[in-house]
């Protein structure tokens, strides 16, 4: 397949700190692409130059086979890039239809002018704001909720809101920054049918997440960075098997038998010698 994304010698410096180091990748349009790897691997910081949201220090950004390096976040949005965040970033006293209508921002035309007047073009495009957001709700499962301040509901359910208001502008790429931090086994099972029905309604996922109970059903590609770096990159069948991620993840190699549930650890059976 084509790449819709494609990151060349990508680096990323905070002073001497080298979070992002030369990173090759490339993301195959329609497809979840995830990246794994250790605490302070480099993941957010990869996805934060994907969005704008950084600068690179050096190397290259191209979507849809164009040159984005310099573009800023804003323009990546309107363009077809959309992300959520690893912290809820919610309006919570507005309602959870406020919430995704902002995702529409990037695709509206009329200007002030015209919202103050309430002119017949002002207020036809709020209205298909609307419906577009309502669509996206019912998707992710939460038009019942439309109407309701978004702060008080669970944390489980403002990611939704999140991952709504991404999806609400049909981005080419939707960048998940952890969306299962927080959530329980029964919300993770459920994030996975939806990144499933994401990937099938025609969008490119890029998925950066710890829990591999949600990595490895989900994506049909993986790439795992240590200290910067790129580390492997395959499919989950051979991440699993991969003797440089093992030791990654397991610093020497635990048996599966002996893993704590609450590790994070690949699923992997792996003894040391």
């Amino acid at each position: 397949m084509a790449a819709l994304l494609a990151l060349k010698a990508l680096s990323r410096r905070f002073g001497g700190l080298v979070a992002v180091n030369a990173v090759d990748m490339e993301i195959a349009s329609g497809l979840v692409h995830g990246v794994i790897g250790p605490n302070g691997a480099g993941k957010t910081t990869l996805l934060n130059l994907v969005s704008g949201h950084l600068p690179a220090t050096s190397g290259a950004v191209r979507f849809d086979n164009i040159d984005i390096t310099r573009w800023p976040a804003e323009r990546r949005a309107r363009t077809g890039i959309r992300r959520t965040f690893q912290n809820l970033k919610l309006f919570p006293a507005m309602s959870v239809l406020e919430n995704v209508m902002v995702g529409m921002h990037g695709q509206t035309r009329c200007e002030l002018w015209q919202a103050l007047l309430r002119t017949p073009a002002q207020r036809a495009e709020e209205q298909s704001i609307a419906r577009a957001a309502r669509d996206a709700l019912e998707f992710v499962g939460l038009l019942h909720a439309a109407n309701v301040p978004a702060g008080t509901l669970p944390h489980g359910t403002q990611r939704l809101i999140e991952i709504a208001r991404a999806f609400v502008a049909k981005p080419a790429l939707l960048l998940l920054d952890e969306p299962a931090a927080g959530l329980n086994r029964v919300e993770c099972r459920r994030l996975v049918d939806l990144i499933r029905a994401i990937r099938a309604s025609g969008i490119t996922v890029m998925l950066v997440e710890h829990h591999m109970d949600l990595v490895m059903p989900t994506c049909d590609r993986i790439t795992v960075l240590n200290y910067g770096q790129r580390l492997a990159d395959g499919t989950p069948s051979d991440i699993r098997q991969h003797p440089a991620v093992i030791k990654a993840y397991l610093g020497g190699g635990i048996t599966k038998k002996s893993r704590p549930e609450s590790s994070g650890a690949l699923e992997v059976a792996h003894a040391a010698p």
